[in-house]
């Protein structure tokens, strides 16, 4: 068995033109290997997840300081300098991402995004409903890219 990569340039050239011009079925450990890989494109957004700091669902004590008389969930999430603030309803979701800038903010559940929202220069946005269960929210813009830590916001 011959050492890989070859040490000769010239049968790394023949080896990669003979894959290049093979036709047959890819074997499953590379398309094991590739769908790997694949999962790797997010992962900038995975390593900065901004953790949940406040929930009104929870922190009830500080719900009473609070103006509105509709029922709004308040959550707040941090990672580092970045902050998301977000407000539930019934309408669906209202949100603050800082440092503002633009960018895209997308809501997702287990099955995959459920909605997907520009950010305006002052960091708001709006989403639909979300679903029952646990969701996600995944910001990107210019400066940063984070994801929310997973939450039932229903």
């Amino acid at each position: 068995m011959e050492p890989w990569p070859p040490v000769d340039d010239d049968a790394l050239t023949t080896e990669l033109g003979a894959a290049l011009w093979d036709t047959g079925p890819v074997s499953e450990a590379y398309l094991s290997a590739a769908l790997a890989a694949f999962t790797w494109r997010t992962a900038d957004a995975e390593l900065a997840v901004a953790e949940l700091t406040f929930d009104s669902a929870i922190d009830a004590e500080l719900v009473g300081m609070t103006r509105s008389a509709a029922p709004v969930r308040t959550l707040s999430f941090r990672s580092g300098s970045v902050v998301v603030e977000i407000e539930v309803s019934d309408t669906g979701i209202v949100g603050q991402l800082s440092p503002s800038g633009g960018g895209r903010v997308s809501a997702r559940t287990a099955s995959g995004t459920y909605d997907e929202a520009p950010v305006d220069a002052v960091g708001f946005f709006s989403l639909g409903v979300p679903p029952p269960g646990l969701v996600q929210l995944c910001a990107r813009t210019v400066g940063f890219a984070v994801s929310t830590a997973w939450v039932c916001l229903r």
